[in-house]
C-alpha cells in the first residue's frame, strides 16, 4: 500500500518538473526615489525554492502514513506536526497551502488566462489522493492550521451533537462561497478569511486577529474547532475519506469495547457499537430515509432559486462590476472620486461589456452555489437516517484526523507494545 502511495505522490513531483521556469517580469526600476509598498502577503518562491516546498509536503504525507499505520506512534505524529507548524506555518507563512489551492483550482478552471502553478495544483492534489486511500494523513501531521490547534488544546470538552451536526455544515458552505468568488475573479474569500494565517504571518486586519484568537481560546477546550467547523478543504478531505480503502483502526486485534478509546478522542470521531446504541424502530427510520429522499431535489431546486436571487448583490463585490456601477451612477450622479473614473469615462465599452459578462457568471455561480447548499443540507438529512452495524468502537474515517491519541489508551495495544506487563495479557484471555 505505501509503496504504492509513494509511487504516485512522487510521480505528481516529476511531472511538474516539466513546468519549472524562471521569474520574467522583475518589478520597474524607479529613478524618483519611489519606494515598493511592503506588501501583506508573502512573495511566491522563485525557482527551485517552490519545488522544495513540493519535496517537502510529500515526504510529510509519507512520513505521517507511516507513523499512522506502522509505527501507530503518537509522539512521532506530535514531532512531525511541530515541524509542519514551523515550516509550512512560520517559515512559509502559510502560503502556499492546500486549503487555499482550492480557488487557485477553481479559477484556473474557469479563466483560461490564468495559469494554474504546478506546484499549487500539487499542493491540491496530494493531500486528496492520500485521503482517497488511507485517510486524513495531510491533517494528522503535515497541517499548520491543525498543529497550532493541537498545540494548545489542554482540556478536551465534548460538543453536543445538536450543536455540532448543524457547526459541521459550515465547510462546505465556505467551500462554495469560495469556489464561486475564485471562480468569478472576484476574490479569494478563503485565503482572506483564514483565521490563523495572521498568527503565521505576525499581520493582519483587526477582524481577522481577533477571530483567530477567539479560535485559539475556543481550541483550549474544544479540539480543532476550526478544522471541524470552518476548514473548506477539510470538507473535500471528509468527502474523499468516504471511499479510502485503508482506515485507521483502534484496537490491533480484538476490540475489549472498554470506551477508553472515545473518551481519548478529543473530535468526538469515535463511533460506539450498534449494540450500545439506543435506536427508533426501524419503520420510523425508513419512514424518515424516504421523506428526505424525496425531499432532496426539492431542497437542490430551493437552493438554486435562492442562490439565483443573490447574484446581483454577490456580484457588486467584484471590482470589475463595481466600477462599472459606479459609472453608470456618475452619468446622472456626480461621483465622489472622478478621478478613478477617467479611465472608464475615456473608453467604457469594454468596462460595461466585461461587468456584465462577469455578472452572468456570477448568476450561473450563484444558483450552483445555492443548489449546492440545498444538496448539502439534503444529504446531511440522508445520512442522519441511516444505519450502519457496528461491533467494535471504530473512527468514522469522515471526521477522525488520525491523530493516535487513541492508539496509547487502548489495552489490547498497549499490551502488544509491552507496556502492560504479560501476565495481565494471560489473566484477560482467561476472561
Amino acid at each position: 500500500m505505501f509503496r504504492r502511495l509513494l509511487h504516485l505522490l512522487f510521480g505528481l513531483l516529476l511531472l511538474s518538473a516539466t513546468a519549472l521556469a524562471e521569474q520574467r517580469f522583475p518589478p520597474p526600476d524607479f529613478e524618483s526615489g519611489y519606494q515598493l509598498p511592503t506588501p501583506t502577503t508573502p512573495a511566491p518562491r522563485a525557482g527551485l525554492m517552490q519545488y522544495a516546498d513540493v519535496v517537502v509536503l510529500l515526504s510529510a504525507l509519507a512520513l505521517a502514513l507511516w507513523l499512522v499505520y506502522r509505527t501507530r506512534s503518537r509522539r512521532g505524529i506530535t514531532a512531525l506536526s511541530l515541524f509542519s507548524l514551523a515550516y509550512f506555518g512560520f517559515y512559509r507563512k502559510g502560503c502556499v497551502c492546500a486549503i487555499g489551492s482550492v480557488q487557485n483550482v477553481a479559477l484556473a478552471l474557469c479563466d483560461s488566462h490564468y495559469a494554474l502553478p504546478v506546484t499549487v495544483l500539487i499542493f491540491f492534489l496530494a493531500p486528496l489522493t492520500v485521503a482517497l486511500f488511507a485517510g486524513r494523513a495531510f491533517c494528522a501531521a503535515v497541517c499548520p492550521q491543525g498543529a497550532i490547534q493541537d498545540l494548545v488544546l489542554i482540556k478536551p470538552l465534548k460538543v453536543p451533537a445538536w450543536l455540532e451536526t448543524p457547526l459541521g455544515l459550515i465547510p462546505y458552505l465556505f467551500l462554495g462561497a469560495g469556489v464561486c468568488f475564485a471562480a468569478t475573479g472576484s476574490g479569494f474569500l478563503i485565503c482572506r478569511y483564514d483565521p490563523l494565517v495572521p498568527f503565521f504571518r505576525f499581520n493582519g486586519s483587526e477582524l481577522m486577529i481577533g477571530l483567530g484568537v477567539a479560535f485559539l481560546l475556543a481550541g483550549l477546550f474544544v479540539g480543532r474547532p476550526y478544522c471541524r467547523f470552518l476548514c473548506p478543504y477539510g470538507a473535500l478531505l471528509r468527502l474523499a475519506t468516504l471511499a479510502a480503502k485503508w482506515r485507521v483502526r483502534v484496537t490491533p486485534d480484538t476490540c475489549t469495547q472498554c470506551a477508553l478509546c472515545q473518551h481519548s478522542c478529543p473530535f468526538g470521531a469515535m463511533r460506539e457499537p450498534t449494540g450500545m446504541q439506543k435506536r427508533e424502530p426501524l419503520k420510523t427510520s425508513r419512514l424518515r430515509l424516504a421523506t428526505f429522499l424525496l425531499l432532496l431535489p426539492v431542497l437542490v431546486g430551493l437552493g438554486a432559486w435562492g442562490g439565483s436571487q443573490l447574484a446581483t448583490p454577490a456580484s457588486k463585490f467584484n471590482r470589475t462590476v463595481k466600477l462599472a456601477g459606479r459609472y453608470v451612477r456618475s452619468l446622472t450622479t456626480p461621483d465622489r472620486f472622478p478621478m478613478e473614473l477617467q479611465r472608464v469615462e475615456a473608453n467604457p465599452g469594454p468596462v460595461l461589456a466585461k461587468a456584465e459578462e462577469i455578472r452572468q457568471q456570477f448568476l450561473l455561480g450563484a444558483t450552483l452555489f445555492g443548489g449546492w447548499v440545498g444538496l448539502v443540507f439534503g444529504v446531511k438529512f440522508i445520512s442522519l437516517c441511516l444505519r450502519r452495524n457496528r461491533t467494535d468502537f471504530e473512527p468514522d474515517p469522515g471526521t477522525c484526523f488520525a491523530c493516535a491519541r487513541c492508539f496509547e489508551t487502548c489495552p489490547s495495544e498497549r499490551i502488544r507494545r509491552g507496556w502492560i506487563p504479560a501476565e495481565l495479557e494471560t489473566a484477560r484471555s482467561k476472561e
